[in-house]
C-alpha cells in the first residue's frame, strides 16, 4: 500500500513511530506538509498537487494540528473525492476540533461531562459563575490545546475577571464546574476502529490541576472500567472517529467526558502501556484498504 501522512513535522514522535509501524509491515510511506499542497478542483479529475507532482495513495493518515484544520482538511477532503481512504475522515476531524460543537454531540449521545455553560460574551457573566455551581471552576478557550487556554478560578471574583478579560479580547470560552474528586487527574482512552487499544492516567504536576503530559504531568497504565470503557467507546462512535483520544475525568457521578481528540499523541500512551499503538493503526487501514 501507498501511505500518506499528513504532518508538517516529520521529527514528531507520533509520525515517526507511524512511518516505522507502516515500514515494517511492508508499505511504501511518504509524509506530506498539507499547507505545501494545492488542490486541484474539476469535475471529474480531483487533485493535490505537491511540489509540482499529483500524489496517489492507497490511505491517508491525518495528523493535522488545530491551528491547520481548515486548510488542512481542506487537502483531507480533496483525497477523500478521489476515494482515498482516511484513517480520521474529514467531517468527524472538523467536528471533534469545535469544542462547543463536540460537546452538543456527547450531550446528545446521553453522555456525562461536567456541566458547561457558554454564551455570546453575556454581561451577566454572575450567572454563568452560578450554572456551574460557583468558583472553583475551569475556563477554557474554545481554540485551546494541549492545556493552552484553561484557567483554573478559585473564587468567585477571579471567574469573574478572567471571563470579563477574556470577553473583552472578543475569545470564545466555555465555562466548566470543577470536579474536586479528580484531584488533577484524568484518563486517556486511546480507540482505534471502536476498540480501546491502551489506557492511562495522568496526573498533573504538584500544584497543576491540568493533566497534559505538555505540561510536565505523568502518566501509568490503567485498567478502565466497565463504565468508562463504554463511554469512551460511545464518544468515538458519536463523533464518528476511527481514531481518538478520549479524556474522562472520574466522578462521584461516573466517568465525565471532558474531550475527544482526534489527533492524539503516541508518545505518552506507548510509555505508558508499553504497547505498539502504532502497528494496531496500521492494520486498521489495512482492514480498510
Amino acid at each position: 500500500m501507498k501511505i500518506i501522512i499528513l504532518s508538517r513535522n516529520a521529527h514528531l514522535y507520533s509520525t515517526k513511530r507511524l512511518v516505522e509501524a507502516a515500514k515494517k509491515r511492508k508499505h511504501d510511506v511518504e509524509i506530506i506538509d498539507p499547507l505545501m499542497c494545492d488542490i486541484i478542483i474539476e469535475k471529474k479529475s480531483p487533485k493535490v498537487i505537491f511540489k509540482g507532482r499529483a500524489l496517489e495513495a492507497d490511505a491517508i493518515i491525518p495528523r493535522i494540528g488545530a491551528s491547520v484544520t481548515f486548510y488542512g482538511t481542506a487537502v483531507l477532503r480533496q483525497f477523500e473525492m478521489m476515494k482515498v481512504f482516511s484513517a480520521v475522515e474529514s467531517q468527524s476531524l472538523v467536528r471533534s476540533r469545535d469544542k462547543l460543537r463536540s460537546l452538543q454531540v456527547l450531550s446528545r449521545a446521553g453522555l456525562g461531562m461536567p456541566k458547561t455553560v457558554f454564551s455570546n460574551y453575556a454581561k451577566d457573566v454572575q450567572s454563568m459563575i452560578d450554572y456551574v455551581g460557583g468558583a472553583p471552576l475551569v475556563i477554557k478557550l474554545l481554540e485551546g490545546t494541549q492545556g493552552l487556554g484553561v484557567v483554573l478560578a478559585e473564587t468567585n471574583n477571579a471567574a469573574e475577571s478572567v471571563i470579563e478579560a477574556f470577553n473583552g479580547l472578543q475569545a470564545r470560552v466555555i465555562v466548566q464546574e470543577f470536579i474536586k474528586e479528580s484531584k488533577g487527574a484524568d484518563i486517556r482512552a486511546f480507540i482505534v476502529d471502536g476498540t480501546v487499544v491502551g489506557a492511562m492516567k495522568r496526573q498533573g504536576k504538584e500544584g497543576e490541576f491540568r493533566s497534559n503530559l505538555h505540561r510536565g504531568g505523568s502518566a501509568n497504565i490503567i485498567e478502565l472500567t466497565d463504565e468508562e470503557e463504554n463511554a469512551a467507546l460511545k464518544a468515538a462512535k458519536s463523533l464518528g472517529l476511527g481514531i481518538c483520544g478520549v479524556d474522562m475525568l472520574q466522578s462521584a457521578r461516573g466517568p465525565l467526558i471532558l474531550e475527544v481528540n482526534s489527533s492524539p499523541g503516541l508518545e505518552g500512551i506507548e510509555a505508558a502501556t508499553k504497547k505498539d499503538i502504532a502497528s494496531t493503526i496500521i492494520r486498521f487501514i489495512e482492514r480498510n484498504v
